[in-house]
């Protein structure tokens, strides 16, 4: 009889996080800053000692969140700042690749992070009007991640990102760091959101 094949993945923390069927239960905080400190963004294709990871980019979504709505909730900045959580697990794909992949890949996709978000607190899914606002301050750091970091040039970037128009736009300045800090800034950022990240039953354990 052939085997099955593998399709969980055990975290530092002890949990096996089922990739098929996510639990919340074996989601922990500490497992998600540790991935996506390490996971890079373009590809690796930046500028600098240290790869500008998913964490980096997480953290300036969170930002850029509250330059579009400086009254934004705590709830809906937290879930900016988990925007990309699944890719502590898939990586970082870009889009093109996403969309040559097709739908399979993004029911994956979507079936972690209502995980994650279940996980901390939030709905499994935002309202359609935080989506939005998530999605565009995520083009929005897209435009600063490829002027300042990618080799774009603003004629180039204004082709595929909408350009920054906001009040203080002129004053984000990007500077991948290494992976403890950008580690220790995640863990930061969700704590002072909010975020509940203690450890459940079993966390730690031989998985």
């Amino acid at each position: 009889m052939a085997e099955t094949a593998r399709a969980w993945q055990r975290m530092l923390s002890g949990r096996r996080l089922d990739l098929l069927d996510p639990s919340p239960l074996d989601i922990e905080i500490e497992d998600i800053a540790h991935g996506l400190a390490r996971v890079a963004r373009w590809n690796g294709q930046t500028l600098g000692d240290w790869p500008y990871t998913v964490a980096e980019h997480s953290l300036l979504v969170e930002e850029l969140l509250v330059a579009l709505k400086p009254k934004a909730r705590p709830e809906e900045r937290l879930a900016a700042l988990l925007h990309d959580a699944p890719e502590y697990v898939i990586g970082d794909m870009i889009s093109p690749f996403k969309a040559a992949l097709g739908l399979d890949y993004r029911a994956f996709e979507a079936r972690l992070a209502a995980a994650v978000h279940i996980r901390f607190g939030l709905p499994p899914e935002p309202a359609p009007g935080l989506a939005k606002l998530i999605k565009r301050a995520d083009r929005l750091s897209a435009w600063f991640e490829a002027t300042q970091l990618a080799g774009f040039t603003p004629a180039e970037a204004a082709r595929f990102f909408p350009r920054p128009r906001f009040q203080g736009a002129a004053q984000i300045r990007l500077a991948p760091r290494p992976t403890g800090a950008v580690k220790a800034a995640f863990l930061a950022r969700f704590a002072a959101l909010g975020g509940n990240g203690g450890a459940g039953a079993g966390a730690g354990g031989a998985g």
